[in-house]
Order: structure tokens, then C-alpha cells, then sequence
């Protein structure tokens, strides 16, 4: 039985999934995609010095996900671009949060309040998504299991996977950045959404597609909002992780990230005795040091 239906909200559930995403929505969504951009550093300066590279790097931050779905199913790439609507709509945003006179518009967006309920609406789009991409991937591979769900995770976190593609566009090359590498909280949730659909859609998990649209958009919502409200750039999904990876995997998710940047204090933990450990690095320093007061004093013997 449909949990929702047992508690009377199917019927908003279904009303919910109805609800249309242009425009209100989209321009939300056009809205927290572009300030993201207009955060990274030198994108102001990119804006005024070469126009034309920061407004592709807008378009990919808007249609990414798109565009990396119709990669992953052999449709054409600019296929979304036909949508005249959607891509004035998010020049405009992009003209607004870069040009507007005395950064007007990006100082309103950027009001804390203001900007929740448009991260807020950002997730409804980012489910909704995830939802089409895999039906959409379902009407061309009925039993491809893989393929729905890469579609629909590239459906809800595109742009953070192209993310070094947008950099390039930048003039920045920053290869150990890959979102692969280090997901985020976004990148995991679009996966496990992805996962939770794919099941719903070859109908192994009981529960309607209105109703996974609610609960997963509700789950994402208090997700985002919280973690942009307390400005934190943590995974909500660490906690589970910490324990399950050791089980599985033998260490934690993203291990290698944490050793590589914060080698020093984790360094009695893991040991020293690679090479590339922040111990070997001491006794090489010092064995230079002792070479280089060894010389100093034979050159001033010899002196």
C-alpha cells in the first residue's frame, strides 16, 4: 500500500508532481545556478574582459545536465537550445547578477531569505529531473538499469560533473577538482535519488512515482536549505559513510582527498612509512639542512 495514499497526502503528492516548472521554478534555478558561477574566482573579471566566455559558462551551469543526457543517450547535444524560452530566460539572469547597474539584482538575489527560497526551489527542479531522465532513459532501454540511473544522476548534478569543462572555459585547468573525486553533497543525493527512481521505475519499489517525486523533493529541500543556512559545505551523507565504507571498502569515502590535504594530522594514524607521507618528507629536509651546515663549515675552513 502506498504509505502516502494510508496518510491522505496521495492526492497532494499527485498534485505536487503536476506543478509546472517554467517559469517560476526555472528562473529560481537559472537564479542560484549563475550566482554559483558569479562565486568562483574570476568570473567577475571573465565577465567584463571576455562577455561571450562568461555567458557559455552561464549556459553550462543552466543546461548542463542536459546536455551530458543527451551525450549518455546519443541525442543531439544542442538539442535543449532549440528552447528559445528557457535560454532567454537564463541570459537574462546572466546579464542581471553580472550587469545590473550597482550589482542590484545579484545584492537581492543574495539576501540570505531570499536566496532559501530559490535554493529551495532549485531542488524541485533538480527531483523533477532526476524523475524525466530516467523515464526518459526507460522508453529507450527498458532493462538497462545503469543507463537510468547515469542518466538521471547526470539529470540532477550535470553541472557539477562538467565542471571542469566550465573551468576550461575559464582559462582555469584544475583537474583535481573532478566532482568524481570529491562529490558533493548535491552530486551523492542525485545518485541516490537516481537509484531510489530506477527501482520505482521497473516497478521494484512500492510506491508511486508522485509520491517518491514528494518525499525525495522534500528530503533534498531540508537538505539544501539547512546546509545553505548554516554555510556549510559538509555531506549530510558522512555519517552514514563513515561506517558503511570501512565495512565495504576497508576505509572511508573520500579517504585519499582528506589524506592528501591534511596529511599532517592525520599522519600518526596512517603511519609514515611511504614515501610520499609527511614523515619521509622530515628526515630528507633535515639530511639537506645537516648537508648545507656541513658545507658551510668546510667553507669556512677552508676560508
Amino acid at each position: 500500500m502506498d504509505l502516502l495514499s494510508a496518510l491522505s497526502l496521495g492526492e497532494l503528492a499527485l498534485s505536487f508532481s503536476r506543478v509546472p516548472l517554467f517559469p517560476v521554478f526555472d528562473l529560481s534555478y537559472f537564479i542560484v545556478s549563475i550566482l554559483y558561477l558569479k562565486y568562483e574566482p574570476g568570473a567577475v573579471e571573465l565577465s567584463q574582459r571576455h562577455p561571450m566566455a562568461s555567458w557559455l559558462c552561464a549556459m553550462l551551469h543552466c543546461f548542463g545536465s542536459y546536455i551530458l543526457a543527451d551525450l549518455l543517450l546519443g541525442e543531439p547535444l544542442i538539442d535543449y537550445f532549440s528552447n528559445n524560452s528557457s535560454v532567454l530566460l537564463a541570459t537574462a539572469v546572466w546579464y542581471l547578477i553580472f550587469f545590473c547597474p550597482l550589482d542590484l539584482f545579484y545584492k537581492c538575489v543574495c539576501f540570505l531569505p531570499v536566496k532559501l527560497i530559490f535554493v529551495a526551489m532549485k531542488e524541485v527542479v533538480r527531483v523533477r529531473k532526476i524523475a524525466v531522465g530516467i523515464h526518459h532513459a526507460h522508453h529507450h532501454y527498458h532493462h538497462g538499469w545503469f543507463v537510468m540511473i547515469a542518466t538521471g544522476w547526470v539529470k540532477g548534478s550535470g553541472v557539477a560533473l562538467m565542471s571542469n569543462v566550465e573551468q576550461l572555459l575559464r582559462g582555469v585547468w584544475k583537474p583535481e577538482t573532478n566532482e568524481i573525486l570529491h562529490m558533493s553533497f548535491p552530486t551523492k543525493a542525485s545518485l541516490y535519488g537516481a537509484i531510489l527512481f530506477t527501482l520505482q521505475q521497473t516497478r521494484w519499489l512500492p510506491v508511486s512515482k508522485a509520491s517518491l517525486i514528494f518525499i525525495f523533493t522534500m528530503f533534498m529541500v531540508s537538505c539544501k536549505v539547512f546546509l545553505t543556512a548554516t554555510h556549510s559545505h559538509s555531506s549530510l551523507f558522512d555519517v552514514l559513510e563513515g561506517y558503511i565504507c570501512p565495512v565495504l571498502f576497508g576505509t572511508t569515502w573520500g579517504g585519499n582527498y582528506h589524506h592528501d590535504n591534511h596529511g599532517g594530522s592525520h599522519g600518526g594514524s596512517h603511519g609514515g612509512g611511504g614515501p610520499g607521507s609527511p614523515h619521509s618528507a622530515l628526515p630528507a629536509k633535515s639530511k639537506e639542512e645537516l648537508s648545507e651546515s656541513s658545507r658551510k663549515k668546510k667553507t669556512k675552513k677552508a676560508d
